[in-house]
């Protein structure tokens, strides 16, 4: 069963909740958000299980390199890439609809890019639920649970503690975005991917996850993508995505987010 905890934490849509393959009880969605469901049948989603290997074990390379990246990652704890992490961590529309606005030079929203936007919910769904066989089969510890320190959403502890870190489900979802994104704005490809990169990072430097959940959760995004192009209402929304944001850039439409204040906060980590 989906885990709660993870669903609670990541401000996830009622589409997301309602979608759980394995038919467990999910808990009721904020009233601010109407149900979407993903673009993939049942049973259809790539597994994690036999994608992923086991996650790292103590005393290994693998885990010593995780420590490595948690040290780096409490260095920045409270500074302004920080504050990106903490924005980043809430996947509650539309907050998160306007993550990749800056890297394509036009606003993310439901009025001026609404194709765009759809792509953005229904994927949403796919995605993250990916990586709940394996997180539900290891159950790792999180950074904040081993290394006692703070991480970013503080409000979010006690449901954390009890949802597994391997892999990410918002980095596979981040980097899964920036895929999309990048298909549907190619002329923007690097600097989509970059921020997309960024937004999974974002996890290890809110002290959540270890950069082996990071680097996994990538590739679970990554699969789930190649999957959704099997669906014709997929590539047609990507169509669809890609002229309206010609559109909205010839309209001279602008990002919805602090540009300037975005590239200050990427660069400080």
């Amino acid at each position: 069963m989906a885990s709660k905890a993870w669903l609670m934490a990541a401000g996830m849509t009622a589409a997301l909740m309602s979608a759980n393959p394995a038919g467990g009880q999910a808990p009721a969605a904020p009233t601010v958000l109407t149900r979407v469901a993903g673009y993939l049948p049942t049973g259809t989603t790539p597994g994690s299980l036999t994608l992923l290997p086991p996650p790292p074990m103590a005393g290994s390379g693998a885990q010593a390199r995780d420590e490595d990246g948690a040290r780096a990652a409490l260095a920045l704890h409270g500074g302004p890439r920080w504050d990106l992490a903490t924005q980043d961590a809430d996947l509650s529309f539309p907050n998160v609809a306007g993550t990749f606005s800056c890297a394509i030079g036009a606003p993310v929203t439901e009025v001026d890019t609404p194709a765009l936007y759809k792509l953005l919910r229904r994927s949403l769904a796919d995605i993250g639920l990916s990586t709940y066989p394996t997180k539900t089969k290891y159950q790792r510890p999180r950074p904040f649970t081993v290394n006692n320190r703070p991480m970013c959403t503080p409000a979010l502890d006690a449901g954390l503690r009890k949802d597994g870190s391997y892999p990410s489900g918002h980095s596979a979802i981040g980097w899964g975005w920036g895929l999309i994104v990048a298909e549907v704005v190619p002329d923007r490809i690097d600097a989509v991917l970059a921020r997309g990169r960024a937004y999974s990072d974002s996890r290890r430097v809110c002290n959540v996850h270890w950069q082996s959940d990071v680097d996994e959760g990538r590739t679970m995004g990554a699969a789930v993508v190649a999957r959704l192009h099997d669906s014709a209402e997929f590539r047609a929304d990507v169509a669809t995505a890609k002229a309206e944001v010609i559109a909205a850039r010839a309209k001279g439409l602008i990002p919805n987010r602090d540009c300037a204040e975005e590239a200050r906060r990427l660069a400080a980590g």
